[in-house]
């Protein structure tokens, strides 16, 4: 095949073919005299292989993972591969967590100190069974953005507040850093609450079954690679 034929057959412009050439995601082509490129039913294996790991891993891991084969480095491109597994693996628990998480906070008890006004920073950390200072780190890892009373200068904990500390609090007993704690609960206010960010986690759940499936398939297109080499 040349290059126009290679591209055609894929779906990609001849300019990406010998991108990828270039890069190392495929193998170096053969030459003519008159020096046009020349590919084989390798070439071709290895193209389906890249493309295939585009959608199951990123394009550049998959990149990573055609040049550690390409240097005979196949150990190396199994643990590229294991830890995009592992990556999948943690992202499916971190969304059964928040899961779980939202489910407990729509059953709980109104995010009050009992007489419908909102929680200073002592009846939060007393509700949560945690110190003060929790609360503060907390704080400044931007998961809680209490408002402060402008007479005292206090916090005052809102029920969303509340809500957030709570998911905090589920998480961290989870084993979740402080870094990860925050970006959930800033997806649960970009939501809207947890109503919003049900039909969220529902998309996100759709996305790593779609990942998982592109993993299957970037794996049989690398085993056909493999056994052509």
């Amino acid at each position: 095949m040349i290059t126009s034929d290679l591209a055609r057959a894929h779906g990609v412009s001849t300019q990406a073919v010998r991108n990828y050439e270039q890069h190392g995601f495929i193998p170096p082509a053969e030459r003519t005299p008159s020096g046009y490129r020349v590919y084989t039913d390798v070439h071709a294996a290895a193209l389906r292989a890249f493309l295939a790991l585009i959608p199951a891993h990123g394009h550049s891991t998959g990149g990573q993972i055609m040049n550690a084969l390409h240097d005979d480095a196949l150990d190396r491109a199994l643990t590229i591969i294991d830890r995009g597994h592992d990556q999948l693996l943690r992202d499916r628990d971190t969304l059964g967590t928040v899961r779980k998480a939202i489910g407990h906070l729509t059953a709980t008890e109104p995010a009050t100190n009992g007489t419908g006004s909102p929680r200073n920073i002592g009846d939060l950390a007393h509700r949560l069974r945690v110190t003060q200072a929790t609360l503060r780190n907390w704080e400044r890892a931007g998961i809680l953005t209490p408002a402060r009373d402008p007479a005292t200068g206090y916090r005052v904990f809102d029920a969303n507040d509340i809500r957030d500390a709570d998911l905090a609090h589920l998480l961290r007993r989870g084993g979740y850093p402080l870094g990860h704690i925050a970006t959930v609960v800033e997806q649960i206010r970009t939501a809207g609450g947890t109503d919003a960010l049900a039909d969220a986690l529902a998309d996100w759940q759709q996305k790593l079954t779609t990942q998982g499936l592109a993993m299957l398939t970037a794996a049989a297109r690398l085993s056909d690679y493999l056994a052509l080499t």
